[in-house]
């Protein structure tokens, strides 16, 4: 069984479901009851917990919030438990939630660590894979035939490869037929650029240079008022008419002396010889300031135009002077540009390159597309016949687009053709509703053979058949469940017949209000449930002995 089983669904107060604990089994269950019961409701909240878009609808009236829990089991060294340890969250087990209160907004949760939605989606890859009411139709759009046949082969990543090589080559091709077709704006900006760079270029401004050109001129303008400083500290401290240094060093020896007296002022002796050593060294560093300081108009002169050539400068280009650097980098990188536009042959050089390289990516994407299509086409034939389409047949076309796209070197088209001896022709233009519906399941269920979801979820994908169809479609996903977990929401006696187990759901109105329940059958519950579904209201004796032959001849 697969590594990301559904083992347990917990729901409250979502739609019409107040509360319901649900444990899941292994193979393929059946999901039954009356119309407005409630089972897609099942699928809907299993949906929003795999990260589907939520709604203030799906609140139960009255109630503040809806919560549900999704735990599924995790194999040891499986791809769900690479993600999750990759992701920092607990590899042991994968319990997914999702809040969603009445205003609308949602909060999901990883095992119990909260998560992004699309962390939820990421890993909801490897968990289910749900197959919705409408998913017949929309295999009539290219698209959804597409992406079920990449899908299948499993070349999702190569598409996605495929598609970002398309980009740059769909932009070196503009970037090419835009030069052509302004070559003259491109001249003048060029040249417009050229000169902005040749002046900023000259201009040789840096961070560093123009920190220390305003420092020197600062002390260059305030040379006289420097000097001044210098000199009259000097004229107090050793060079007035009564200088302080010589007095104060008079005072320190003496105190030095008395010491030999009362050794209690070697402290304050002590003190006032440091405090002289420092105006010592203070007159020191004064005069060689006053030898170093000189008054420099010459020099003060280049540096005040200097500056005012970096003034300028920055408010031509509004900016600050501080962003000169920049500027010039991103105008170098634009010239650059310019340059490669106006140069042909270089921009056919690119966009050749470029084409190359989406077509080095592309051709594999070919060849994985068309083995993929041969083999799913003989599979989808070969089901057909099964499902009461003898003489059908189905093919998966590939028309070459020459010029590629985005999407590859071809279209995907679903042809089809329900009887021999008629010719194929696109799904969307030959099949009836009841044909649809029988193609597009054995599609989905041979595609899901290949799926890594490990819970396969069918929502009332089987209307539209019946009889011994609905029975070989049972027997398909019965099958399917031997590898798979596989739950569907039928309608059907004959699909549910062949279900490993099967719940029912019902509704009923309590405290006023309508609620969902789900019914664990046994096999005599079983019986009366596919009576039901076979006979209606009414069942007959007749009508349970069929239910039971049913469920005997599986």
């Amino acid at each position: 069984m697969s590594a990301a089983m559904l083992c347990r669904l917990v729901i409250r107060d979502f739609v019409i479901v107040d509360h319901l604990e649900l444990e899941f089994g292994p193979g393929f269950g059946a999901l039954t009851g009356e119309t407005g019961a409630g089972k897609s409701i099942l699928v809907d909240a299993l949906s929003l917990a795999l990260g589907e878009r939520a709604d203030a609808a799906v609140v139960r009236a009255g109630a503040e919030r809806a919560d549900v829990a999704a735990e599924f089991a995790v194999t040891p060294e499986s791809d769900l438990a690479a993600w999750l340890a990759a992701n920092d969250f607990d590899a042991d087990s994968c319990l997914l939630r999702r809040v969603v209160d009445s205003a609308g907004r949602s909060r999901a949760y990883i095992n119990g660590a909260a998560a992004t939605l699309g962390q939820l989606r990421e890993v909801a890859d490897f968990l289910a894979d749900i197959h919705g009411q409408n998913a017949h139709h929309s295999l009539l759009r290219t698209e959804a035939q597409r992406a079920l046949l990449d899908a299948h082969a499993g070349v999702l990543a190569q598409v996605r490869e495929v598609a970002a090589a398309w980009n740059l080559w769909r932009d070196a091709r503009a970037a090419r037929q835009a030069a052509e077709r302004d070559v003259e704006a491109t001249a003048r900006e060029r040249e417009l650029l050229q000169w902005q760079v040749k002046e900023l270029a000259e201009l040789a401004f840096s961070n560093d240079g123009w920190q220390a050109d305003e420092q020197e001129h600062r002390r260059l303008g305030n040379a006289n008022v420097l000097l001044e400083g210098a000199a009259t500290a000097l004229m107090v401290l050793d060079e007035g008419e009564a200088p302080a240094l010589p007095a104060l060093q008079h005072a320190g020896a003496r105190l030095t002396e008395l010491t030999g007296f009362d050794p209690a002022l070697t402290d304050a002796a002590q003190l006032f010889e440091s405090a002289l050593i420092q105006l010592e060294e203070s007159a020191l560093a004064l005069r060689r300031y006053q030898e170093r300081l000189e008054l420099d108009p010459a020099r003060l002169a280049e540096l005040d135009n200097r500056i005012q050539a970096v003034t300028q400068m920055a408010r031509k280009h509004r900016v600050a002077p501080e962003e000169l650097p920049d500027l010039l980098q991103r105008l170098q990188v634009r010239l650059e540009a310019l340059l490669l536009s106006t140069d042909p042959e270089a921009l056919a050089e690119r966009e050749r390159q470029a084409e190359a390289a989406y077509r080095a990516v592309a051709q594999p994407l070919s060849n994985a597309r068309r083995k993929t299509a041969a083999s799913l086409s003989a599979a989808v034939t070969a089901g057909m016949q099964e499902l009461a389409m003898a003489g059908g047949r189905f093919e998966i076309v590939l028309p070459p687009l020459p010029g590629g796209s985005a999407h590859g070197l071809e279209n995907v088209e679903f042809q089809v053709t329900a009887n021999t001896g008629q010719p194929l022709r696109p799904l969307a233009k030959v099949a009836s509703g009841g044909e649809l519906s029988r193609i597009g399941l054995a599609l989905q269920v041979i595609a899901s053979q290949s799926n890594p979801a490990g819970t396969l979820i069918f929502d009332e994908v089987d209307v539209g058949i019946g009889g011994r169809v609905a029975e070989i479609v049972g027997r398909m996903l019965r099958e399917l469940g031997k590898s798979r977990q596989v739950l569907c929401v039928t309608h059907l006696p004959q699909v549910a017949a062949q279900a490993d187990w099967q719940w029912s759901i019902a509704k009923a109105t309590r405290a006023g209000a309508t609620v969902s329940s789900v019914s664990v059958l046994d096999r005599e519950s079983r019986i009366g449930e596919i009576a039901r579904m076979l006979g209606g209201e009414k069942i007959t004796e007749t009508t349970r002995r069929h239910a039971a032959e049913m469920l005997g001849l599986k």
